[in-house]
């Protein structure tokens, strides 16, 4: 199984600016070897061919990762069931739960806490972008 620890600190903090929306490190991970990291920034943003892409392609921890973060239960008991226990703490921290985000604080994670805090803008935006009126889809 894959792990967000496997990175190097440089490739994780390219991984946050993917986050932040900055195409052209989505780009480099996509050009350079780290598909998936390009896969698991989109599907954070909630794009389901992302999703299925890292399904599909060897890396389902990323997707239930995604999932997890959403709050999917499901996927919180699926990363538990495997004893994925660096990625249950992670996506809990970007669920803001309290413990997780301490204990991110407590063992001098900075680079994560970095990231959980870009996710955490990313779902705030996410939740006012589903609650704006302008923005509602019609069928």
């Amino acid at each position: 199984m894959h792990c967000l620890t496997d990175y190097d600190v440089k490739i994780l903090v390219a991984f946050n600016e993917s986050l932040k929306g900055k195409r052209k490190f989505t780009n480099l991970f996509i050009n350079n070897g780290y598909p998936e990291l390009a896969a698991l920034s989109s599907a954070i943003h909630s794009d389901t061919d992302a999703l299925d892409w890292l399904m599909k392609n060897g890396y389902p921890e990323f997707a239930v990762l995604s999932d997890a973060i959403d709050g999917v239960p499901q996927a919180i008991e699926w990363l538990a069931k495997y004893k994925l226990h660096f990625l249950s703490i992670f996506a809990a921290a970007c669920r803001k739960e309290d413990a997780a985000i301490k204990w991110f604080a407590d063992n001098d994670l900075r680079v994560f806490i970095l990231i959980i805090r870009t996710i955490h803008d990313v779902l705030m935006w996410q939740s006012w972008d589903s609650s704006d009126i302008h923005k509602f889809r019609r069928s």
